[in-house]
Parts: structure tokens; sequence; C-alpha cells
């Protein structure tokens, strides 16, 4: 049998990666098997183990990833220059949209794996990494108070991603009902109307 490359292990490795983020985001961490992400990677199950030692491993992995990707989504929903309300406005639109509530595996992990990760034991490294991604969120939010963000812009950020994330969940328990787009409008809404 042919030996894989480092390169052809590196690509592997990142396949593993997008295919887990996307799979726990749209159907939980209990509720995707290695063998799922593997198929989805277009890999046998049987490599796995040469990437990652466990599931939960690789959760707290993808859980990273996840997060990294959202980061980059936000920056390219406004430009460089814009403002606190652009940007929330933006954010506003962008996570409260029936293309987020419809299609969780390319969604914000901070709502796609948010039920999940309350159950996990506090010790599971997937808790940390979303412990991680959430306040990279937060401090995002809260940069545009500028460099050091007082306590009142700290609250304010957490308040708002808050609100958008809770939403998006809601929207998404009741997709298929009249209230799940009730939901995202009211809460678009509510933070252009209360930007201050």
């Amino acid at each position: 049998m042919p030996r894989v490359s480092k390169e052809q292990t590196d690509r592997n490795r990142l396949l593993i990666e997008a295919a887990s983020a996307r799979l726990f985001k749209e159907r939980g961490l209990n509720g995707v098997s290695v063998t799922d992400i593997m198929a989805s990677a277009g890999l046998t199950h049987g490599g796995f183990y040469g990437h990652f030692e466990s599931k939960d491993e690789l959760a707290a992995v993808a859980c990273e990833r996840a997060f990294g990707e959202s980061v980059v989504r936000w920056r390219a929903l406004v430009k460089e220059d814009a403002d606190e309300q652009a940007f929330v406005d933006a954010l506003a639109k962008h996570y409260l949209s029936a293309k987020q509530r419809d299609e969780p595996g390319g969604g914000c992990p901070a709502i796609g794996l948010a039920a999940d990760v309350a159950r996990e034991d506090a010790t599971k490294p997937v808790r940390g990494a979303y412990v991680q991604g959430l306040k990279a969120m937060f401090s995002r939010l809260a940069s545009f108070a500028g460099p050091r963000p007082s306590k009142r812009a700290r609250q304010r950020a957490i308040a708002r991603l808050s609100m958008l994330v809770g939403a998006a969940t809601l929207a998404r328990a009741v997709r298929g009902d009249p209230l799940s787009d009730e939901i995202l409008t009211a809460v678009r809404d509510y933070l252009h109307d209360n930007f201050q």
C-alpha cells in the first residue's frame, strides 16, 4: 500500500475538520458518528485515528474551526471602516435571516452548538473551545468602542450577540411556523431601533 504524502495527510485532516464542523452544527455532537464524518470527508473510517485521538478531540478542533470561519464571515459583512451601528445592522441581517435559520451546517457555531455544548461536561475540550470562540466574538463587537473597551461596551456586546444567537436559535426551533419569521424580524428591528 503506498504511503500518503505529508501534504495529502494535511489535506485529509482539513477535510475531516471541515466535514465535522458542518455536521456537528447540522446534527449536534451526538447526532454524528466518526463514520458519518469520514464519509462526508470522502475518507475511510480507519483513517480517523491517524489524525485525532478521539471524537472529543475532533469536536474541540471542529468548534475552533467553526468559530474561526465565523470571524472570517464577520469581516466580509461590512467595510473595514464601518461604524458600530453598521456592523450590528449587518450582523442582524446575517444572523436573523432565513438562510441562517434554515442552513445550520453553514451557520454560526454559537447557535448551532450551544445546546450540545451546554450538555457536555465542563472538562470536555469542546467546552473550552466554545468559551474561547464566544469570548472572541464578544471582544470583536466590543472593539468598536476602542482598543480598550469599557465594561459598558463589553456588556452591550454581550447583550447584542446574545440577542442574535438566542433569536436565531428560537427561530430554528419553530421553523415552519409563522412565529419563526416573526422572531427574526422583531429582534432585527429591535436591535436597529434601540442601537444606543
